[in-house]
């Protein structure tokens, strides 16, 4: 059931955000709504998101990741539920951004809940199920939102998150989660431990730099680096209190670890060079090669079944060569397909662009898969909820990057080819190679890391 949830509140938010895509056009039309009031639909949950999961995952470690997540996919099932009657669009941006702080509440907790219900040696094939429900979402995402919007409009996309959010709510608060084991420990009051300064700190830096890179394209040089500089002292304010709070936000095991830091930004990277590259691909092939809509989705089929396909093929290298060697594995594949892309004209025929979105799929599981089973499992079962919620940070940080950049190069070379974009989100790739040297090589290495009593499986214990 714990793996269900987990699976099921990942796909919920991907496919949220892939329909939405979709169905903005209608929405825009069906409420008489201006192009920036729709672009708020998306950046206000963005940045509502963006601020509070790593809050959201210490809530999960004071709590309960089962109560969160709970909380979270039931608040993000109302909150659907709402917009799909909202009767304008000002509503439409107020619940998407109240959908975005339950979204914060659940994503964290879909880690949480797996960290602490398997032993850190077997958390690689439940993390690369999860990978391969995101990329069947990813991939299914823009089918079913055409058909909803064509048939019944841009309202229904909305409804169709609501009954699995409310069945896996409920079913959630059914789970008895391990108990805490008999150790004499005693869990520390929330009001100790939650870091309420640290918390809006750290939620001001992420904010101001994920809406800043949201709104760079449009923007002025001063306003962006005036948003640059308030997301730099924010992050340099909370760094510094973390390190000398008695209950920090972020544990000096995550905040102080090397590991940690070197996969949340193999994250990052992988990320930026993915989703900017999708966006790129995506002006060519409707712009330059004339494609319509699901034309382009048919060509971008192959990276979505090679993420549904090689997250699981991932977990066994991971259990194989470490997670040195297949991340370096995955970045490498990454960039060629980045680079693949890069090269691709007016005169490009379907198979070269295939092969392209094929090795952006397979490599982007790769990376996705091992980075993320190295944040969750390289902490202990006490932190996992933070872990999680650093990690679903990367994630949103790192598209955001990525899209701004790839944005901002073709504004500058307008009627360029697809390669100088491309080659700039292929230096990210390569930074996630460079970072991925710094992960543990032995294949061994994280399951012998120092674990907590949380650590053992229910069956171990009699849980």
């Amino acid at each position: 059931m714990t793996l269900a949830s987990s699976v099921v509140g990942a796909v919920i938010v991907a496919l949220d955000g892939t329909v939405l895509t979709v169905a903005q056009p209608t929405l825009q039309r069906g409420l008489d709504a201006s192009f920036a009031q729709v672009q708020w639909t998306s950046t206000g949950y963005l940045v509502a998101v963006a601020g509070l999961l790593v809050f959201a995952g210490r809530l999960g470690d004071r709590y309960g990741h089962h109560r969160v997540f709970a909380l979270g996919i039931l608040g993000f099932g109302v909150a659907s539920a709402g917009i799909g009657l909202a009767p304008g669009i000002g509503w439409v941006i107020a619940l998407r951004v109240i959908q975005g702080v339950f979204g914060a509440l659940l994503q964290p907790a879909t880690l949480g809940m797996l960290r602490t219900a398997y032993p850190p040696d077997r958390l690689g094939m439940p993390i690369a199920l999860r990978t391969s429900a995101i990329g069947l979402a990813a991939v299914a995402g823009p089918l079913v939102g055409g058909v909803l919007v064509s048939h019944f409009g841009w309202r229904s996309v909305f409804f169709l998150n609501v009954l699995p959010a409310l069945v896996m709510g409920v079913a959630a608060l059914t789970v008895r989660a391990p108990a805490d084991p008999g150790t004499g420990t005693v869990r520390p009051e929330p009001a100790d431990g939650l870091d309420a300064p640290g918390a809006c700190l750290l939620t001001v830096a992420l904010v101001a730099l994920v809406h800043t890179l949201v709104a760079a394209p449009d923007t002025g040089r001063p306003a962006t680096m005036a948003g640059l500089a308030v997301a730099a002292a924010s992050g340099a304010a909370f760094v510094r209190r973390e390190r000398r709070a008695a209950s920090p936000l972020v544990p000096a095991e995550v905040l102080g670890s090397a590991t940690v830091g070197a996969a949340l930004g193999i994250l990052v990277a992988a990320s930026a060079a993915m989703l900017g590259t999708l966006f790129v691909a995506s002006y060519f092939l409707q712009g330059t090669l004339g494609l319509d809509p699901l034309d382009t989705s048919l060509r971008a089929l192959p990276g979505g079944v090679m993420m549904v396909l090689g997250a699981p093929v991932a977990a066994v290298l991971l259990r194989r060569l470490g997670p040195r060697r297949t991340t370096v594995a995955g970045t490498l594949v990454l960039t060629l397909g980045v680079l693949l892309l890069a090269r691709l004209d007016k005169t490009s025929t379907a198979v070269p662009v295939a092969a392209g979105f094929l090795l952006l799929g397979a490599g982007f599981a790769t990376v996705m898969v091992t980075a993320t089973a190295v944040v969750v499992r390289h902490v202990s079962a006490a932190s996992a909820g933070v872990a999680g919620g650093l990690q679903q940070t990367a994630m949103n940080i790192g598209p955001t990057l990525g899209i701004t950049v790839a944005a901002t190069l073709m504004a500058v070379t307008p009627g360029a080819a697809v390669g100088p974009p491309l080659t700039a989100l292929a230096a990210f790739s390569v930074t996630g190679t460079l970072l991925a040297l710094r992960l543990p090589g032995h294949k061994g290495t994280l399951s012998t890391t120092r674990r907590s009593p949380d650590d053992a499986s229910p069956a171990r214990t009699g849980r």
